[in-house]
């Protein structure tokens, strides 16, 4: 079989055997990932192809001020009365915490987040309702040397229902953003250096790690990043044109507001900025790249996004010639998270782990840019 019509793919380059034939519980995982720390999206646990988070950040004084906090701006009027209402710790992460009060949620933002940028995010957000979740308040606040946002809650995507997963939304949503013009001064989108984090992480865990099984786990993901073009290692400025990029999508970054069947919204503006749209296409991509995404859900996703007059692909033929930077760098930056966490924790690469470290393996046969032989049919060896 060759590509899959209309869709194309680099990836019968880098991914050998598809896996549309994997358990019920890894497409769930991939079509509806649980969600990354973010002001409106709870997440108990951490799958394994979401954003680039750690755990265990916050001490329980800031969770309990944050608590505070969060029910102060949802009971304005009477901020000290007493209230039935729980307040609900949704994330502790190493980049953010998050905690719920009534309809009211604030976050912590990572202690080395740049105070200016947030707030020409957050602004950005405030006027771009329609498609970013908006602030109660482009104000930000400071609490135990974090910044500190305040948001409305939204419902998220149902991560026990992969078949209702909004591809179309989230396409739609992405590609009107990226026809958006970039706000003056907003600050370069920052998908690339999420990336390079992702891999600093990992060789400093090597560092620590003995032992020739951990490094041959690592190598085919440092040498998948060697290869990269230095602006996806953000050692470079981005090329071409900016758009408005949101800079880490994934399905758990929409949520419906007003709760619980408003429009869907994009969530989450601690990446937001301007750089490579095909960037905000790219985990997708990956996942499809590396037969991890049904070819039926990406070609919804990618069909949207064209439908919408999305600029980060041509309006037709391969979409793989702006796809395929980014994607090679998204699997790369989601194995380094995978092959971290799996050294720390002292336990193999478990199956979805083992196909991103993989691809990465297979990156160097086809060098990124150049033409793609067809992707073998899922579920059948190349």
């Amino acid at each position: 079989m060759g590509r899959f019509p209309g869709v194309g793919g680099p990836c019968g380059s880098y991914t050998g055997r598809g896996r549309a034939g994997a358990s019920d519980g890894v497409r769930r995982t991939l079509a509806a990932p649980p969600p990354v720390p973010s002001p409106q999206h709870p997440t108990p646990s951490e799958a394994p192809l979401t954003a680039d988070t750690d755990t265990g950040a916050a001490t329980p004084a800031l969770i309990s001020a944050l608590a505070d906090r969060a029910k102060a701006a949802a009971h304005p009027r009477t901020p000290t009365a007493p209230c039935s209402c729980p307040s609900t710790p949704l994330a502790d992460r190493r980049d953010a915490t998050v905690v719920r009060h009534d309809a009211t949620v604030a976050k912590a933002h990572a202690p080395d987040t740049d105070p200016a940028a947030l707030t020409l995010r957050v602004t950005t957000a405030a006027r771009l309702p329609a498609l970013l979740l908006p602030p109660l308040t482009p104000d930000t606040a400071t609490l135990h040397d974090r910044l500190v946002t305040y948001w409305p809650y939204g419902v998220p995507v149902d991560p026990d229902d992969p078949d209702a997963a909004p591809w179309e939304a989230a396409a739609a949503l992405l590609a009107r953003l990226h026809r958006t013009p970039v706000p003056a001064g907003l600050p370069p989108m920052r998908g690339p250096a999420k990336a390079a984090r992702a891999l600093d992480r990992l060789q400093a865990t090597l560092r620590t790690t003995p032992g020739r099984a951990a490094h041959t786990a690592a190598r085919p993901v440092l040498d998948a990043w060697a290869a990269l073009p230095a602006w996806a290692r953000a050692q470079a400025p981005m090329p071409g044109p900016p758009a408005l990029c949101h800079g880490d999508l994934h399905l758990g970054q929409l949520v419906r507001h007003p709760a619980p069947d408003g429009p869907w919204k994009l969530i989450d503006v601690d990446d937001l900025g301007a750089g490579v749209p095909a960037w905000d296409l790219a985990r997708p991509a990956a996942w499809y790249a590396c037969g991890l995404l049904p070819p039926d859900e990406w070609t919804r996703f990618l069909t949207a996004y064209r439908r919408a007059g999305g600029p980060a692909v041509p309006a037709d033929g391969d979409p793989w010639t702006a796809l395929d930077v980014p994607a090679r760098a998204l699997t790369v930056q989601t194995a380094a998270r995978a092959v971290t966490k799996a050294l720390a924790a002292d336990r193999p690469l478990d199956e979805v782990e083992q196909a991103l470290v993989d691809a990465c393996a297979r990156m160097p046969s086809v060098p990124a840019g150049l033409p793609r032989p067809p992707r073998p049919a899922p579920g059948f060896p190349d």
